[in-house]
């Protein structure tokens, strides 16, 4: 795969150097968000507030008619009119429950946007040491379930929290001011109790919710990992294995998420068991006071209105904080992934590579972890045009250069520099476009063939596209697929053959016509003919563009101008293939042992 086709653009990057850190807490983040969309928020604070004094009247306006029918002090188009205008406020009010909540899920799905337009950058600009930590699976469940944890959290908890905390304010004191002070603080007694028990439950809802996230991750993830490897498991009989690990991850996810339903649960007993209170209360001292003249019997009715108006409040203070609970806990696992340092900062300033020598002066690097350093001392340069091979044991340190050159790691020691200029000046963006990589194990995307050469120049012409697939060997067998090169080539490439895919990878980067090519033993899975013919097309289509050849196979590097020999990540030999078949070391006794086993095998 082309290098800098796995990061953003310009755009995107610039986008993310931006946004420094993310807020440190999710009451932090909702106050950037809310400041920055203010005008969504306000119009459905607005609405909500029109709707709680509306809700608030009808009570009242309803003991009043009461009041008047018990009395007789109403006639037939009087109650026809006070009927008329119950129900024009009921419509009112649900023509204003409809639009605060378009306003108010416009914006927050706009906050589910921005996290997983944020989360997706910081992903893509991650190099090798991050993934080497991070599971792929649970990345992917922070971009589904936690984001929309995040975003309800943000959303209904917030709006919902507003109008019930409002409706609650306005309808106790319409009991108390407008109805009788008495009797409304004597309902108010069991409410303490109520409060406690959602503290008390809330804390539990955390947990329980951080506990699901985890495991619907862990049970991803599996699934991720299964489905990639799934030809393996089937070569190997490891099918029943993972299915039954399957269940057991999905066992686990389901109790944990169990769990956290039951306590959320627990929010509504506690709310029903302080309504019924306060219903006892508010009939047997209300009763009363309407026994003894004290209070009339549309008061009283007014009253219990009032009454029933409380259950949204108690019920939306349930909700509410068993939504930010789960929102915390969801913010709690999308925070550190957020805020992961880069493994290289682009701090870079000059915005196109200049063509010159790729120099490596003195380079060291040890990787987190270990204790023996991959690279010591390393100098080397490339002239322009110029084949550079690198060969050497496994764990020498070849694969190590290249990831230095693509700046996946920066040096502990030593420079590198292109052109005269330092690599680490130009920007990812710079660099990554004027390099071509092909790795051992290309990566090739669920389209088609063509789509996958044309990938790093998709306005290259069907004559370009089948030109490069020439060179790289791969024309004829494609020309062969059931629909040429408009075949999809599956997930990752599955319809193709490994040397398939690796010559499809070479041709996507002769396309690309980079000024610096890398091909990390890009021509292992193929024979040595094929190898010949593709090492020929690059050699006729070189123009000026700089090689440098990993390979365990020796052959494949003869005609390079320069080769050199890594052992222990020091640089042991170097030269021409015919000064180191002369000076008898480590080189040409691996040469001699290729060439045996080469004349056995055709033998």
């Amino acid at each position: 795969m082309l290098h800098h086709e796995a990061v953003p653009g310009d755009a995107t990057i610039a986008a993310t150097a931006r946004w420094s850190s993310p807020p440190a807490t999710l009451s932090a983040l909702v106050v950037d968000f809310v400041r920055r969309h203010r005008s969504a928020y306000v119009s459905s604070a607005l609405m909500l507030a029109a709707i709680a004094l509306l809700i608030v009247w009808i009570p009242r306006q309803v003991g009043a008619l009461v009041d008047a029918l018990v009395t007789q002090r109403l006639d037939r188009p009087a109650l026809v009119w006070e009927i008329g205008r119950l129900l024009a406020v009921g419509v009112v009010v649900y023509g204003l429950r409809v639009a605060w909540r378009l306003q108010l899920f416009g914006a927050a799905y706009r906050m589910g946007i921005e996290l997983r337009e944020r989360l997706y950058e910081r992903l893509t600009l991650q190099g090798p040491r991050f993934y080497q930590t991070r599971r792929t699976g649970d990345l992917m469940a922070l971009a589904t379930n936690d984001v929309d944890a995040v975003e309800l959290a943000a959303g209904e908890a917030m709006l919902a929290g507003f109008d019930g905390t409002l409706t609650l304010v306005l309808v106790v004191a319409a009991m108390t001011l407008g109805v009788d002070w008495r009797l409304g603080l004597v309902v108010l007694i069991p409410f303490p109790a109520m409060a406690l028990s959602f503290w008390w439950i809330s804390r539990h809802v955390h947990d329980a919710s951080r506990e699901a996230l985890g495991a619907f991750g862990s049970l991803n993830d599996h699934v991720q990992e299964t489905l990639s490897g799934v030809r393996t498991l089937r070569a190997l009989g490891l099918a029943p294995n993972a299915g039954a690990r399957f269940a057991g991850l999905a066992q686990d996810a389901a109790a944990a998420s169990l769990r956290a339903q039951r306590w959320e649960a627990t929010y509504e007993p506690a709310v029903g068991l302080t309504l019924t209170s306060a219903i006892v209360l508010a009939l047997g001292y209300g009763g009363w006071l309407v026994w003894h003249g004290q209070m009339s019997v549309g008061q009283l009715t007014s009253f219990g209105m009032y009454l029933g108006q409380l259950i949204w409040p108690m019920f939306a203070a349930g909700w509410v904080l068993s939504l930010v609970e789960r929102g915390r806990a969801a913010w709690g696992r999308l925070a550190p992934v957020l805020a992961e340092p880069l493994a290289v900062d682009d701090h870079g300033h000059v915005d196109a590579v200049r063509t010159g020598p790729l120099e490596l002066q003195h380079v060291g690097l040890t990787y987190p972890g270990q204790a023996q350093p991959a690279l010591r001392n390393v100098s080397m340069c490339v002239e322009p045009g110029h084949t550079l091979g690198l060969v050497g044991p496994t764990g020498a340190g070849k694969s190590t250069i290249l990831r230095l050159l693509l700046r996946q790691w920066t040096p502990d020691a030593g420079a590198i520099a292109w052109g005269g200029v330092p690599l680490e000046h130009h920007t990812l963006q710079a660099l990554r476009q004027a390099v071509a990589w092909v790795p051992q194990e290309p990566f090739l995307f669920s389209a088609t063939v063509a789509e996958n050469i044309a990938l790093a120049r998709p306005q290259a012409t069907r004559d370009q596209v089948q030109e490069a697939a020439r060179q790289a060997c791969v024309h004829d067998d494609i020309e062969r697929l059931p629909n040429g090169y408009d075949t999809p080539v599956g997930e990752r490439g599955v319809t193709l053959s490994g040397g398939q895919r690796q010559r499809v990878a070479i041709a996507r980067a002769l396309l690309a016509d980079a000024p610096l090519l890398l091909l990390d033993d890009a021509l292992s899975a193929v024979d040595t003919e094929t190898e010949s013919r593709i090492l020929q097309a690059l050699r006729r289509a070189r123009h000026g563009r700089s090689v440098i050849i990993v390979s365990h196979r020796l052959s494949t590097l003869q005609d390079a101008d320069e080769i050199v020999v890594l052992r222990h990540g020091q640089v042991s030999e170097r030269g021409s293939h015919a000064a180191l078949l002369a000076r008898a070391g480590w080189y040409a006794t691996q040469w001699r042992v290729q060439q045996l086993e080469a004349s056995l095998d055709a033998a």
